[in-house]
């Protein structure tokens, strides 16, 4: 076996960007996995509530789950999880706005958006790309977040438009 170029292939050797695992350092380089951005929305007492997600994740195709990852810090999720049907659609690229506002707080994270209410009480975002109607399955605690495991209902999507895509911080297209 020939020998290797140290760092050619494999990690790089410890420089000026090592350092100790901290919550910042560690966020700078998972920030460089870009991820899809989801919307979970659904009407609660009469209201739209909605956050943004970017830790959306196939679970199994049977039965049909998929997963999210919500913080504890979350003031919205206690009154998503109680609904009974949950709307997950994945953001198309010209919803960065849409999604700068549901991740943000303090503000009405739906105006000038167009929604669809299903008959299950699933809010789902006019004009992404996929829609998943969910109730929740599972929430298992992992760190600092809940991972949400939610049962998949019915699914709809729409292979020409482009999704919304969060890396490095920031939100991207695909090229």
């Amino acid at each position: 076996m020939a020998d290797r170029n140290p760092g050619a292939d494999g990690p790089p050797p410890a420089g000026p960007s090592a350092g100790p695992l901290d919550a910042s350092g560690l966020r700078l380089v998972l920030g460089a996995h870009p991820e899809g951005v989801v919307a979970l929305a659904a009407v609660v007492n009469g209201a739209l509530e909605g956050i943004a997600v970017s830790t959306f994740t196939p679970v199994s195709l049977e039965p049909a789950l998929v997963s999210v990852c919500v913080a504890h810090t979350s003031t919205t999720w206690p009154r998503l999880r109680t609904a009974a049907h949950l709307g997950i659609s994945v953001l198309a690229e010209d919803h960065a706005q849409l999604g700068r506002r549901l991740a943000s707080t303090g503000q009405d994270r739906f105006v000038g958006t167009s929604v669809t209410v299903g008959a299950s009480g699933a809010v789902l975002i006019d004009g992404a790309c996929a829609w998943f109607d969910c109730s929740v399955d599972d929430e298992i605690t992992a760190g600092d977040h809940l991972i949400v495991v939610l049962a998949v209902l019915e699914v709809h999507h729409r292979p020409d438009v482009r999704p919304l895509v969060f890396h490095r911080s920031g939100f991207a297209r695909l090229a």
